[in-house]
């Protein structure tokens, strides 16, 4: 068995105080025998793009840069891999929306760059984000091969699917999602993406914090029948952790050879 964990946290002002919230409750998972650390959406920021504001995007990190450094530092020091999605500044003029995937050594294995951005009322995120350009990588680290849609991506199944056919066991969906009214149409779409890809799912949600947006938690995670290893917990901050058998993702394959049965020449219209 496999223990995984997300951070649920709210995220204050203070960018140094969010890193250490979310190290401090990233260490309690670990001595609770977690072995991948999931963080939530741009976890150590308070949600800025609510709204454009030009002097948000100094607060944009290099890669790599102090704070991948100082995740390095905890994945290495706990023997933990780790996602940790971050507000990246790659030049001068461009930043995206990323999650760092750090392996138990405190090797930064790569990054997912989330490809899908939305423009809504308290998500105006083109302002600040570029679309990825990584496409959908898969990160194997020491316990598990794990893909990442973050947020809005997990609407869009191909990336689910891409991740699927590379050989991710788990797909972590790192969010910050505030209208609870919505939860239901997250948790089905999630759910969806974990059966019809038969692989696990971890949703990480933030919660309230000084952000002021009513960020409502309820992360879950999935397994590859569609049912909740852990069901959608409350509004608190604190550590969710699944046990899981990554065994279990071939053995529902096996079973449900949706992947095998693919006929690719038929989607040319998809692209």
């Amino acid at each position: 068995m496999l223990t995984i964990a997300g951070i649920q946290m709210g995220c204050g002002p203070d960018r140094r105080a969010n890193l250490e919230k979310a190290i401090g409750l990233g260490t309690i998972a670990a001595e609770r025998g977690a072995k991948v650390i999931c963080f939530p959406e741009c976890f150590a920021w308070p949600w800025f793009p609510r709204q454009p504001d030009q002097s948000q995007l100094a607060t944009a990190e290099p890669v790599p840069g102090p704070m991948s450094e100082a995740i390095g530092a905890f994945a290495r020091e706990r023997g933990v891999a780790v996602v940790a999605p971050v507000f990246e500044r790659a030049t001068s003029l461009v930043c995206y929306n990323t999650a760092l995937v750090f392996d138990a050594d405190g090797t930064l294995l790569g990054r997912y760059r989330k490809n899908h951005i939305p423009q809504l009322p308290n998500y105006q995120e083109r302002f600040y984000f570029q679309p990825g350009d990584l496409g959908f990588p898969v990160f194997h680290t020491r316990f598990a091969a794990i893909g990442v849609q973050i947020s809005w991506d997990n609407f869009f199944p191909e990336g689910s699917r891409l991740v699927a056919l590379m050989g991710a066991d788990v797909i972590f969906a790192p969010m910050s999602a505030s209208v609870e009214a919505s939860h239901s149409k997250w948790e089905r779409a999630i759910v969806a993406n974990a059966v019809c890809n038969g692989c696990f799912v971890f949703r990480v949600n933030r919660v309230e914090g000084g952000d002021e947006l009513p960020f409502y938690g309820k992360s879950f995670c999935a397994d590859p029948n569609g049912d909740f290893v852990v069901e959608p917990s409350g509004a608190s901050e604190g550590v969710i952790l699944a046990e899981i058998d990554t065994r279990w993702v071939k053995a529902v394959r096996d079973v449900w050879p949706f992947l095998q049965d693919r006929r690719p020449g038929l989607y040319k219209e998809l692209a």
